[in-house]
């Protein structure tokens, strides 16, 4: 069952479509071609009725039948008897195998170095750790010291938790993963934002889930002209339509985009939740990466329910590998009885390390805000001087921004950076189905001297396109 758009709301999204001069159906259907290939309006949506939208923009039915054959030519509309017309692409690009970090800088990793005094707390909890060497070491669900700081930060945070609420698990996606078996089975429905995490929709994939999408952008989303967009409302619809058993989201400081969702839209999209039985799994996992956002905002789960996934991958090192959920305890429960064919549980000296720091959260995000404080100004300049025409949002916190290229090559952008010793992550590696070629996904997560030679890379690699001509879709989607 796909989703389907009305004639209104796909007017709310052209925004400004009509051009100065030349033919209405083509300006028409160049800005339909960009919503769909900007993830605006989801592959397998179906759009309104050529009447309906001729009725609803003032134009002749000719002229809307035109557009939508000009897209059916562009292989970006499929009509299906009885269905009217479904939005498509020509395929997903695959993944580039990743060559030797040595020859390479790899921005395709929004990550911040380790803790300068991550050794120190590693020694202290060598010295604990006979303390633990009583039992088996097998532990599925976390050590009582761990799973205390954890409850004890959320409840500072303004959630309160106590610790038969939360599961230590090996990071974050493994966290996501057994939710996703335990949550979803083979045929259901799954929500997720487009763009997203890219290992989260492959988890919902493997664990069976048909997944729906919502569209979701920078606050700063650019001067492309669209429609203004409510994703709050967008997710209650998708909800009430798709009707799906779990909703993968990320509130705060979106990757890649690096949006907030503001306390009233988190309460509309956990109400709606609740009443459709959806289940809303919130990751957290650069939700205190807070630069200068300026609003006070709680921990999802404070506003409604939901499960929190959390870890601190970003906030730690990604060398640390430990992560949590928060859930109710009937949940806990099913979550262990998946987990045990799967694995046997967390290192006791990686939770000893984390047990230890969380105590310390408050310093490890003072030095984190002001490191990328200087990696988003810094990328930000640099942007700014080499590629004057890109869209470089501001973000106020995360660990990535979600650049606008104005052409729909950013495949064939990261294909060209790497023959310039740059690995980077292209648009389309964030959507399920080709999206987002116009999109570039830049950490702001690096030191000057590394993001300088990225630029650089990069800028060599952007001058290589004006001298090639850009590849068929389809043809770019087969080998990226």
């Amino acid at each position: 069952m796909e989703a389907a758009l009305s004639a209104r709301a796909l007017e709310t999204l052209l925004g400004a479509w009509r051009g100065d001069g030349g033919s209405a159906y083509r300006a028409l259907a160049d800005r339909i071609r960009l919503l769909v290939l900007d993830g605006r309006i989801p592959v397998g949506t179906r759009l309104p009725a050529e009447r309906h939208l001729a009725e609803r923009l003032g134009l002749s039915r000719t002229t809307v039948t035109a557009a939508y054959r000009e897209l059916r030519d562009q292989h970006l509309l499929r009509s299906i008897r009885g269905s009217g017309s479904v939005a498509r692409l020509p395929g997903a690009p695959a993944v580039l195998p990743v060559p030797p970090a040595a020859d390479y800088i790899d921005f395709s990793k929004a990550a911040l170095p380790a803790l300068p005094w991550l050794p120190d707390v590693a020694r202290d909890a060598v010295e604990a750790l006979p303390g633990h060497l009583g039992d088996s070491g097998f532990d599925p669900i976390g050590i009582p010291e761990l799973r205390t700081a954890i409850a004890d930060r959320y409840t500072a945070r303004g959630l309160p938790t106590d610790p038969e609420q939360v599961m230590v698990t090996l990071g974050a996606q493994h966290a996501i993963a057994l939710l996703s078996r335990a949550l979803v089975g083979r045929g259901d429905r799954a929500l997720i934002e487009a763009p997203t995490y890219p290992h989260a929709y492959e988890a919902l994939r493997v664990a069976g889930a048909r997944l729906a999408t919502v569209a979701t952008a920078p606050h700063d989303a650019g001067p492309e002209g669209f429609g203004a967009a409510d994703e709050a409302g967008d997710l209650v619809r998708a909800m009430g339509h798709a009707n799906p058993v779990a909703a993968y989201l990320m509130p705060d400081f979106h990757n890649p985009t690096g949006r907030s969702l503001d306390a009233a839209a988190r309460e509309r999209v956990l109400d709606a939740a609740a009443r459709q039985g959806t289940v809303v799994i919130a990751d957290e996992t650069t939700a205190e990466l807070d630069i200068d956002r300026g609003l006070d905002l709680k921990p999802l789960a404070a506003y409604g329910p939901a499960v929190m996934v959390g870890s601190v991958g970003k906030t730690v090192w990604g060398g640390v590998r430990v992560g949590w959920i928060r859930a109710d305890r009937s949940l806990i429960r099913r979550l262990l009885a998946v987990r045990s064919p799967g694995d046997l549980g967390t290192p006791i000296l990686e939770q000893l390390i984390v047990t230890r720091l969380l105590d310390r959260m408050d310093d490890i995000l003072d030095l984190r805000r002001e490191q990328l404080r200087a990696g988003r100004d810094h990328l930000e300049r640099r942007l700014a001087e080499a590629f004057p025409a890109w869209h470089v949002p501001h973000v106020d916190g995360g660990i990535a921004t979600w650049v606008g290229l104005g052409a729909p090559v950013s495949s064939q952008l990261a294909l060209a950076a790497r023959t310039q010793g740059l690995i980077v992550a292209a648009g389309p590696r964030f959507g399920i189905d080709g999206a987002f070629e116009r999109f570039l996904r830049l950490p702001i997560c690096y030191d000057a001297e590394t993001t300088d030679a990225a630029v650089q890379a990069l800028a060599r690699a952007w001058g290589s396109l004006a001298r090639t001509p850009v590849p068929d879709q389809s043809v770019l989607a087969a080998v990226v």
